[in-house]
């Protein structure tokens, strides 16, 4: 799948007003994230290294406790086991994500790194 065209592709929604299109090579995936104003995912970590660009909106990004405001074009790295959550703020926002390794629960389209309520 060299060429992606993320409107094609059916999102999961593991989270509500949170939709995921993520698709994925050999050693890391893409995560185009669409967020509804305060979609939350909730504090989590994961063994893979994560990094982002906010490409449209307002993200509260809390990374290992500490939190700030992400408009469009910034970016963050998340290491990897490290605490994190993300808000939408002041309306939707969209950010991509690069995960590396694969997550496979993303792969399964099912997210056992983020807790259930």
């Amino acid at each position: 799948m060299p060429f992606i065209d993320i409107e094609n592709m059916t999102p999961i929604e593991p989270l509500p007003g949170c939709r995921l299109r993520t698709p994925y090579g050999e050693n890391l995936m893409l995560s185009h994230v669409d967020m509804d104003e305060g979609a939350a995912i909730p504090t989590h970590d994961h063994p893979h290294e994560q990094g982002g660009i906010v490409l449209k909106g307002k993200l509260e990004l809390t990374i290992d406790g500490e939190a700030r405001i992400l408009e469009a074009g910034q970016m963050y790295i998340i290491p990897p086991n490290t605490p994190h959550k993300a808000v939408a703020v002041d309306g939707p926002a969209v950010a991509l994500d690069v995960f590396s390794p694969v997550r496979e629960d993303y792969a399964e389209a099912f997210n056992k790194y983020i807790p259930a309520d």
